[in-house]
């Protein structure tokens, strides 16, 4: 790029120098000033006169040159490398501490306790209670109903229905161009048929009815009745209550011997293989380490006998009587009329008429014009006759009777004696002895060993391969371009403006 940027400047000056030289090639005759003349010069002698010269002169180009370069290229490749690693695995160990714990010792005692004991002595008693009792007595009766029904009576009958069918009969023949065609032209018809239907009509009729209903009628009665009522009676008595309370006893245990893996600090070094600083850990030592000592606590039972009063109550049975009230039921025969509704059914005949519709063919003869082939029909009217059969229904009236039975209940009173069963409670005292066992608690010392866990680290050695980043260098080719500097020779047109001879004098030495 500065190449490019000297070029017009180093052209610029080739042309100045140029133009010395040119001055310096014509002795100094066309220069601008007054050549050492001491008289100023007239107008007419310093006129110029301009014209091209052609001068070479030299310029300096650039050509793009391709060049072929090196550089080092670093590879990164990955080998594999074994180090030596440590691990660090725990280890359970066990050791015998001793402690003193206090074990109760439980011994089983009895004493004689004296009580009196109220026994229940049941009598059983009997006693006869009479009482009345409705019993019901149902009497079946019938009565005779009459009614009418209609019964429907069907009769068959005939009739013949006359009718035409044309029957076609089929010719056939040979013509040129005309022949004809029958065409079935249908006819609509209606005809008239009457017919009976009988209607059944509903007539509502009312009837009274007597019947006798069973009324029941309460009467309350008394009776007494005993019964045995338990009454609480209150005393108070002093008895034995073992009791004691708890103390708690608090004993210090050292605390146990562990021994602790101890690092010292590492350090970093450089490791050229990886070109990279790795860090070294310290040497491992294991120190011993009193570990703190721990409160143990444990409650001791303190036994003690304290005389205590309680609150007692006994039941004592009492016989009491009460008066208590029955009701005794009584049925009242009462006699009722009801309205019973009921329906007859009458047959109305009733007449109608219904249209049928039928359907008659015609044939129109139709001419066609077409060589060929045909057939004629020819129409035969046949007569038909069909019978058909339908049913009338005629409701005949007929007379039934039918035979109904009913209950009529009657309640006749009947006396009943019955033997009632009780029992009647009396209270017996009796004294009994019973042996009542307690418990006594001794606490006596024993000696305990157990096995208290503890940790320890133990160093662990092994070998592990790891991949480790290595540079290999390498040469790469690449190309460049530059631009070379190139003189060339050429030639420029130049102007040159030089002042015309005139006749004065040249004493300044300008002249000729």
């Amino acid at each position: 790029m500065r190449a490019f940027l000297w070029a017009p400047m180093l052209a610029v000056m080739l042309t100045v120098g140029s133009v010395t030289t040119a001055e310096a090639g014509y002795c100094g005759l066309f220069s601008f000033r007054n050549c050492c003349c001491c008289e100023p010069v007239s107008y007419e002698c310093c006129k110029q006169q301009c014209y091209t010269v052609n001068k070479t002169c030299k310029e300096v180009q650039y050509e793009k040159q391709e060049i072929t370069c090196y550089k080092t290229v670093y590879d990164k490749v990955m080998e594999d490398k074994t180090i030596d690693c440590v691990r660090y695995e725990k280890e359970t160990l066990y050791k015998d501490c001793t402690y003193t714990v206090c074990k109760p010792v439980y011994e089983t005692k009895t004493r004689t306790c004296t009580y009196t004991v109220c026994k229940p002595v049941w009598e059983t008693k009997t006693k006869e209670i009479c009482y009345t009792v409705c019993k019901p007595v149902w009497e079946t009766k019938t009565k005779d109903i009459c009614y009418t029904v209609c019964k429907p009576v069907w009769e068959t009958k005939t009739k013949d229905i006359c009718y035409t069918t044309c029957k076609p009969v089929w010719e056939t023949k040979t013509k040129d161009i005309c022949y004809t065609v029958c065409k079935p032209v249908w006819e609509t018809k209606t005809k008239d048929i009457c017919y009976t239907t009988c209607k059944p009509v509903w007539e509502t009729k009312t009837k009274e009815v007597s019947y006798t209903v069973c009324k029941p009628v309460y009467e309350t009665k008394t009776r007494e009745v005993c019964y045995t009522v338990c009454k609480p009676v209150h005393y108070t008595k002093t008895v034995q209550v073992n009791c004691g309370h708890y103390e708690t006893q608090v004993t210090e245990i050292p605390g146990p011997v562990v021994k602790k893996c101890v690092q010292e600090p590492g350090c970093w070094t450089w490791d050229p293989c990886c070109c990279k600083c790795v860090y070294c850990p310290g040497e491992t030592k294991v120190v011993e380490v009193q570990c703190p000592p721990r409160k143990c606590c444990k409650k001791v039972w303190i036994p003690e006998v304290k005389e205590k009063t309680i609150n007692c109550v006994k039941y004592e049975r009492e016989v009491v009587k009460k008066e208590c009230p029955y009701t005794v039921c009584k049925m009242v025969p009462e006699t009722r009329t009801k309205t019973c509704t009921y329906k007859v059914c009458h047959m109305v005949k009733e007449n109608h008429v219904k249209t049928c519709t039928y359907k008659v063919c015609k044939m129109v003869p139709e001419t066609v014009t077409k060589t060929c082939t045909y057939k004629v029909c020819h129409m035969v009217k046949e007569n038909h006759v069909k019978t058909c059969t339908y049913k009338v229904c005629k409701m005949v009236p007929e007379q039934r009777t039918k035979t109904c039975t009913y209950k009529v209940c009657h309640m006749v009173p009947e006396q009943r004696t019955k033997t009632c069963t009780y029992k009647v409670c009396h209270m017996e005292r009796e004294v009994k002895t019973k042996e009542v066992p307690y418990t006594v608690c001794k606490m006596v010392p024993e000696t305990c060993t157990k096995q208290v866990p503890y940790t320890v680290c133990k160093p662990v050695h092994y070998t592990k391969t790891v991949q480790v980043c290595k540079c290999v260098p390498r040469k790469e080719a690449y190309t460049v371009t530059r631009c070379v500097p190139k003189v060339v020779c050429k030639t420029v047109p130049v102007t040159v403006c030089c002042p015309a001879p005139c006749g004065c004098k040249s004493d300044c030495g300008c002249g000729a």
